[in-house]
């Protein structure tokens, strides 16, 4: 490591080695930022603005969005920024359903997850949710803009990733809202199913469809023979849970426990 090719963050010097921004050199050194919006197989967006750092000589930047160069010295935890970072949060709680202990993703929801670390113990500012209905038409998503935080990851996700365009950012101002085109239901345009949307969504927004209610009818149903099938990428998923190497094909070693 020379001098000439590192930086300094919260007083640790830290290597330049190819990383893209700020935020992904201060994950390198085990130092936690918060945000909604970043994710390294995504472009970077720089919406939620809560991974802002303090860049001496600089100011107040988005981590997310400014290249590492030798010598700077960024703070992270700054008492300006914890400030801004918890009136964001304030913000978005303000315009936020609170059903949260229904929610599916209550006990994963980034969310509540970035709240209790900045320490926000009160919302400060007047509601201003307006309900919408939510969308359950498709077979396997729901999505519910109530809990909607215009982070983007699900829009970016199904355009640059997915390459399929189902949901995009509509209207302007404060009535800007993430629908499918048109204002449709999700299963009335080309969505695919894949779940990508639902799997970058920080909150309950985009959540997979629970269909664990029909399942427990159909095996209550004496009259019915219940088949479990499983898809074909849990044969070569599976094994990294239990430490096997990645893609190692575990058919004909799972076994399914029905005694719940």
């Amino acid at each position: 490591m020379t001098k000439d090719n590192t930086l300094t963050i919260d007083g640790a010097v830290v290597a330049i080695e190819g990383e893209r921004n700020l935020l992904e050199l201060a994950r390198k050194a085990n130092i936690d930022i918060p945000t909604f919006c970043y994710h390294s197989d995504l472009s970077v967006y720089g919406a939620c603005r809560l991974c802002l750092v303090d860049v001496a000589g600089r100011g107040v930047v988005a981590s997310c969005s400014t290249p590492p160069e030798p010598g700077l010295v960024v703070r992270t935890h700054t008492p300006q920024i914890r400030e801004i970072r918890k009136v964001a949060i304030e913000l978005l709680l303000a315009n936020h359903e609170h059903a949260c202990p229904t929610c599916p993703k209550s006990r994963s929801c980034q969310l509540q997850d970035v709240a209790r670390r900045l320490g926000v113990s009160e919302v400060r500012f007047k509601p201003a949710l307006k309900n919408s209905p939510v969308d359950d038409s498709s077979p396997s998503l729901v999505r519910d803009p109530n809990k909607c935080i215009l982070c983007g990851d699900c829009v970016r996700m199904c355009h640059d990733v997915q390459s399929v365009g189902a949901i995009d950012f509509a209207h302007r101002g404060a009535d800007v809202a993430v629908v499918p085109a048109f204002g449709r239901n999700l299963d009335d345009v080309e969505c695919v199913h894949c779940g990508q949307c639902a799997r970058v969504c920080p909150t309950g927004a985009l959540t997979p469809a629970n269909d664990i209610d029909d399942v427990w009818a159909v095996l209550d149903d004496p009259a019915k023979v219940v088949v479990a099938q499983i898809a074909p990428a849990v044969r070569v998923a599976l094994g990294e849970m239990f430490g096997q190497p990645a893609g190692a094909v575990q058919t004909g070693k799972i076994v399914v426990h029905t005694d719940i």
